[in-house]
């Protein structure tokens, strides 16, 4: 698909100045990690929700933290633990004895940016109480429904490694995350920058020198802006082969669902316009494609025993098939 066709029919000045001024701040403490940062900012173009993957250590939560801090909304932090109930969460009705009544208390979830630490620590039924949540910003306690104020993003983070007293986290639940970003460790060079930079901060607050630079009604109205980018036919044709071919492939026990369709072209969308286009390209999708399948695909017993990757698998599929230009 020849790029040259499309003449800029979106201004994107705003959205452009708003995704620069975020990662200026975050740059502020994180170094490196740009691909973490990048797919950060797109899910929470595209609305979606976000599960770091990585060993202690690797900034995963900080980066959730400054995220939440360059944006000028409400933040709250839940340390899922094995006796987390999903009260704990969501809130629970409290009795008024001077009105003879019960007053609901709001839980943590109610806000914002939700960060979830160590989101596989939980059981089953804490896990089940986030799925009205993040699916459809609502939350129902005792037959009552409470919407859940816009941007509603929950960024959670998990260790690969350890898995003692961990739980595997539903497939339902798996499926509501927009993206799965897998986080390295950094490079020597970054290691040593991490050092200087800390040692000059000395005992500055970390969080106390970025800047909120997004409000609500920008972060709705980018939101819009990205909803209406174009998108050529032939590229969502090539996201439903693509998807349809997680359904039929030997190395894979269960594919992904059309949630997973979407998830790529909200994400591709988000990432076009940060990328300063109104147009979406076959690189952008490219791009999207191992976050939003990774964590939506179950590979084959056979394949789990040899210790193949859900990206192999995905760049397997991707290499057989025509990229559209």
């Amino acid at each position: 698909m020849d790029s040259e066709l499309f003449e800029q029919r979106t201004d994107l000045t705003q959205l452009s100045d708003a995704v620069l001024a975020v990662r200026q701040q975050i740059k502020k403490i994180i170094v490196g990690q740009d691909a973490m940062v990048k797919m950060i900012i797109t899910a929470l173009l595209a609305d979606g929700h976000v599960l770091l993957e990585g060993v202690p250590g690797v900034a995963k939560t900080l980066t959730a933290k400054l995220t939440a801090r360059c944006l000028d909304v409400g933040f709250s932090r839940i340390q899922f633990t094995p006796d987390l109930m999903p009260s704990d969460v969501l809130g629970t009705p409290v009795f008024n004895p001077k009105e003879g009544t019960f007053d609901f208390k709001r839980g943590p979830l109610f806000s914002n940016v939700v960060l979830i630490d160590e989101i596989n620590r939980a059981p089953a039924k804490t896990q089940s109480a986030l799925f009205e949540a993040m699916e459809e910003r609502q939350i129902t306690i005792d037959g009552k429904t409470y919407p859940l104020q816009p941007p509603f993003m929950v960024i959670a983070t998990q260790n690969p490694i350890e898995q003692e007293g961990t739980y595997r986290l539903p497939e339902a639940q798996l499926d509501r995350f927009l993206f799965k970003i897998v986080v390295p460790y950094p490079s020597e060079a970054e290691e040593m920058e991490i050092l200087q930079k800390f040692h000059r901060m000395g005992n500055t607050n970390v969080l106390a020198s970025i800047t909120p630079v997004l409000k609500t009604e920008q972060i709705a109205t980018i939101r819009q802006e990205v909803k209406s980018l174009i998108i050529d036919e032939k590229l969502l044709e090539f996201i439903s082969k693509l998807v349809h071919q997680t359904r039929n492939h030997k190395s894979i026990y269960l594919g992904a669902s059309p949630r997973a369709s979407l998830a790529i072209m909200n994400a591709s969308k988000a990432l076009a316009a940060i990328n300063g286009r109104d147009f979406v390209t076959p690189e952008d999708i490219l791009e999207v494609t191992s976050p939003v399948l990774r964590h939506r695909i179950i590979l084959s017993p056979d394949k789990e025993m040899e210790g193949t990757s859900e990206d192999a698998v995905i760049q397997q599929i991707i290499d057989t098939m025509d990229i559209p230009r």
